[in-house]
């Protein structure tokens, strides 16, 4: 690859103009009522701190004419499936194949499995003698466990268990994905190693509530079944970077989630559901951490394309992961759902435009030069972009603190066991 770097002039980049545009999603005004479902947080204030006048940076432009090797080996299907592969976006296909080598460096952003927890862990051993006092005693913690957070664990833990569809998308991402499987690509390394470490947070959650005897198991199955099979779209179109994009939000909300819920619960006297959901929230926070990374040197690498994509995703809205769940009888749980989880300050329609705000910060969009027209428009929209849901998320909050507290849980959630069943 040849790096030219050129200050205060447009950049001859390949026009983005022949990559196909992904149509926009709806607004997220939805978010901003009910707020989806996996994420979460609540910070400490919430005055937006907009994107900060950071030293100007040259545009770069990436010119690749060769794939780039990294110390790895690839198989013959691979090599040939390099040849062949003529992908929707050929350019950024080609930054993705650049940043092979500076992925692998970064593969330990993931942990050994010696060096990880599993589910077990924090669970009953259910071969000890004495398994039945550990059960009873995690159903003692669970006792005072109120019926909106049950709600909000549910649906958390509904929304882990569609792990198969997450992996499944990321194999989309061109130049992201796993051609055989097995291979030793390094985004496809990262791809499993992801998968691996997010696949316990489902089982952790799942058996928990099982023993709880709190939940209807197979109500809870049910929707995990049918999200699966409705599936998701987030609006990446095979785009790696709007894939890379999605997933620095998407994992930084589901953190806290998991960290709120955690304190919920410890405030409602279930320590070891505290402690296990501080852990998973732990795991997002790494994982988060390695997205963003990637889109800093996507960034660095093609400003251009990179502010372009960024300013699309921002504002055409995060699609939730589990915007599809149903348990079959109700059509709108997702959206009841969302509203308990606002309602209890699980997920909230601050925490959505205090993630953008952070991101606009963290991949310091506005210290850009040299950008085409396009991406300039770009940068100056999407550097507004906190603000204006800011003050959409405030109305959106003091509406709902106006609004009745949910009376008709049980009707609503089929999760939910009722008092004396």
């Amino acid at each position: 690859p040849v790096l030219e770097h050129q200050q205060g002039r447009t950049p001859p980049r390949p026009p983005l103009s022949s990559e196909p545009q992904p149509t926009a999603m709806a607004a997220p005004a939805a978010l901003l009522l009910a707020v989806s479902a996996l994420p979460a947080g609540t910070r400490a204030s919430p005055t937006t701190r907009l994107a900060r006048p950071a030293a100007s940076r040259a545009c770069v432009r990436c010119t690749v004419s060769e794939p780039v090797s990294s110390s790895r080996v690839m198989s013959d299907l691979e090599l040939e499936y390099r040849k062949v592969r003529a992908g929707l976006y050929p350019h950024k296909m080609e930054v993705m194949q650049q940043m092979e080598p500076f992925v692998a460096k970064h593969l330990n952003m993931l942990k050994t499995v010696e060096d990880s927890w599993q589910p077990q862990d924090f669970l009953p051993d259910m071969s000890s003698e004495d398994w039945a006092d550990q059960v009873k005693a995690l159903r003692e913690e669970c006792t005072e466990l109120p019926d909106e957070l049950l709600v909000a664990i549910v649906g958390d833990t509904v929304t882990e268990e569609a792990l198969p569809t997450y992996q499944t998308l990321l194999n989309t991402f061109e130049g992201m994905d796993d051609p055989t499987g097995i291979s030793l690509n390094p985004w496809a390394q990262w791809s499993r190693g992801w998968t691996a470490e997010e696949n316990r947070h489902g089982d952790l959650l799942n058996k928990y509530l099982y023993l709880s005897g709190k939940i209807d198991m197979r109500s809870m199955e049910v929707t995990v079944h049918e999200l699966i099979r409705n599936g998701f779209n987030p609006g990446t179109n095979k785009d790696p970077y709007r894939g890379i994009v999605y997933t620095s939000f998407q994992e930084r909300a589901t953190k806290f989630s998991h960290q709120n819920v955690a304190r919920l619960c410890s405030q409602s006297g279930a320590k070891t559901l505290g402690i296990l959901t501080t852990r998973i929230a732990g795991d997002e926070a790494r994982h988060e951490k390695a997205y963003q990374t990637f889109m800093k040197e996507v960034f660095r690498i093609d400003p251009d394309g990179a502010v372009l994509t960024f300013g699309e995703m921002m504002k055409s809205g995060i699609t939730m992961p589990a915007e599809l769940m149903t348990d079959g009888s109700n059509p709108g749980l997702f959206n009841d759902f969302s509203r308990v989880a606002q309602r209890i300050g699980v997920y909230t329609a601050l925490d959505y435009a205090q993630i953008i705000d952070y991101l606009v910060n963290e991949f310091d969009v506005a210290s850009y030069t040299g950008l085409s027209p396009a991406a300039q428009q770009a940068q100056e929209d999407v550097c507004k972009l906190p603000a204006r849901y800011m003050k959409l998320a405030e109305r959106s909050m003091h509406k709902m603190g106006k609004s009745p507290r949910e009376e008709h849980l049980y009707e609503k959630f089929s999760w939910l066991v009722p008092p004396g069943h």
